[in-house]
């Protein structure tokens, strides 16, 4: 009798596992499409309706300020609430693909083959102001040419942009932190970075006693 409920046993773990693998294979090669579907759309520019427009400043690890689009000039000299260190970013494709703009030039920031920061007009739509969004361990923010790979957006402690060759995503100079301007943080809790400092203290929560 034993022996009996053993091979039935076995039979039916036989058959569940016939009737299982097809649709395993069918499940797997849905995600393995899915995965190169979202990489595909990763890539293509999409003009229209994936652009969704955000107003911040970017904060300089290095120089202490903030980024300025000044027409053609780049700078990281910016105060806290400086007209033109207002950026409008705007997202270029399904993923972390972004053109950035000065609010009130309307010129883009861009990198020229040669890895200078310029500022170019805004009826131009090169690729070289176009670049990738990456979110490091740190909590900065760092930003990466998309058509020039390993070339990053970068200033020294004078404010004055580095050339994207001389840059390392390891490095303070290609750090960044967003910031809202003034009057236009959507959420009415201020962020733990609003305030910033060279020196920054960590928060405490005092102990009772």
């Amino acid at each position: 009798m034993r022996s009996l409920l053993s091979t039935l046993a076995f039979l039916c773990v036989q058959a569940f596992l016939v009737v299982c693998s097809p649709l395993q294979q069918v499940l797997g090669e849905d995600s393995d499409n899915f995965r190169v579907h979202v990489e595909n759309q990763t890539r293509v520019r999409d003009p229209m309706s994936r652009r969704q427009p955000r107003v911040y400043q970017l904060y300089s690890r290095t120089s202490g300020k903030h980024v300025q689009v000044l027409g053609r000039r780049i700078s990281a000299r910016g105060e806290d609430g400086d007209k033109y260190a207002q950026l409008v970013v705007e997202a270029d494709t399904f993923g972390s693909q972004v053109r950035i703009r000065g609010k009130e030039t309307n010129f883009y920031l861009c990198m020229t083959r040669r890895g200078k920061l310029v500022g170019k007009k805004p009826n131009n739509r090169s690729d070289d102001c176009v670049f990738v969004e990456k979110v490091l361990e740190n909590n900065y923010t760092a930003l990466m040419s998309a058509r020039y790979k390993d070339w990053y957006v970068g200033f020294t402690k004078k404010g004055r942009p580095r050339r994207g060759p001389q840059t390392l995503p390891n490095q303070q100079d290609v750090h960044f932190m967003k910031r809202y301007p003034s009057g236009e943080q959507p959420d009415p809790q201020p962020f733990r970075f609003t305030t910033v400092s060279k020196r920054t203290k960590r928060l405490r929560t005092p102990s009772p006693r």
